[in-house]
């Protein structure tokens, strides 16, 4: 997981840093954003002080409603040691109360001119991209007919070859050699290529080559979610294969599993077409199409009719 700091939101979002210019390095460690309405009514038994704390229209009226001594003890709890900053929405003018508080506790006090809902919004797809769990696996992520395919396997297996062959039919690669995963959310893993790699393409014999400059700015993607992982293995002739596909592999990365497929790799099958076929086929099992069960009932359909 990455680490955000009150700095990154300020340079991110444009935001107008007011007081407490000291704890701009503090550290966000949750997504998740407080509107301190209750707070402000002098309710802090379950304040959540860890997370960024988010005025609007609507707190700072209810607020000004109060007597001057309330004011200024609700700003002072308010402005917690561990709070990482407090952001007011429609530009509005910052009360003196929060003022003195954020500058003696090092509390960020920073401005918007968007909306509370709208920065809220933002704010917190922002925070959890930036904060979701990680982890980097060895492979090729390829976008094929809009299903992102993690292709897995051993060094000199064919992955990168077989990742070109893909591009050259019209799909599009997403990253070569390390794929970086991150959960969005449950169940949802969205892998991209790390900065210094970036549709590059890696070939033995040939070294590496930029598939963008090559097949031009839609032969590659920034990111992609994963719903499908093929490992590639060298052919093992005492090993039993999948012939049906009725029984499903899974593969866990992160806290998701995933369909994984084992293709078995030896001179003259095409990979590339195989791949093409298995995502097409994760598809259609998605829309309910199972033509494996279909052949299985077509089956004992016929044993009990010669029964």
């Amino acid at each position: 997981m990455e680490q955000v700091c009150t700095r990154d939101i300020m340079e991110v979002f444009n935001l107008n840093l007011i007081c407490g210019e000291e704890g701009i390095g503090r550290h966000i460690l949750t997504s998740d954003i407080s509107r301190p309405g209750l707070e402000m009514a002098g309710y802090f038994t379950h304040y959540p002080a860890e997370r960024v704390q988010l005025l609007g229209k609507t707190e700072l009226s209810f607020f000004l409603m109060l007597p001057k001594a309330e004011r200024m003890e609700r700003m002072q709890k308010l402005c917690a040691e561990d709070t990482p900053a407090i952001i007011i929405s429609h530009n509005m003018e910052v009360p003196e109360e929060l003022r003195m508080a954020s500058e003696e506790n090092h509390v960020p006090v920073l401005t918007t001119n968007l909306s509370t809902t709208r920065f809220s919004s933002k704010l917190t797809t922002y925070l959890e991209s930036r904060l979701a769990p990680s982890t980097a696996v060895h492979g090729v992520l390829v976008d094929i007919y809009g299903i992102g395919v993690l292709i897995t396997g051993n060094s000199g297996v064919g992955k990168s070859e077989t990742a070109l062959e893909l591009v050259k039919k019209g799909h599009r690669l997403v990253a070569d050699d390390c794929v970086e995963i991150y959960q969005e959310s449950e169940n949802t893993l969205i892998g991209n290529a790390p900065p210094l790699i970036a549709h590059m393409l890696e070939i033995r014999g040939i070294g590496i080559i930029d598939i963008m400059t090559m097949f031009g700015a839609s032969a590659v993607r920034r990111h992609k979610r994963i719903s499908l992982v093929i490992d590639l293995e060298v052919w093992d002739s005492e090993k039993t294969y999948d012939r049906l596909g009725i029984e499903t592999d899974t593969m866990r990365i992160l806290d998701t599993d995933l369909t994984k497929l084992t293709i078995p790799v030896r001179p003259g099958r095409n990979l590339s077409v195989i791949i093409e076929v298995a995502a097409m086929n994760h598809r259609l099992k998605n829309l309910g199409v199972n033509s494996a069960e279909e052949f299985t009932k077509r089956l004992e359909d016929v044993i009990q009719g010669q029964g």
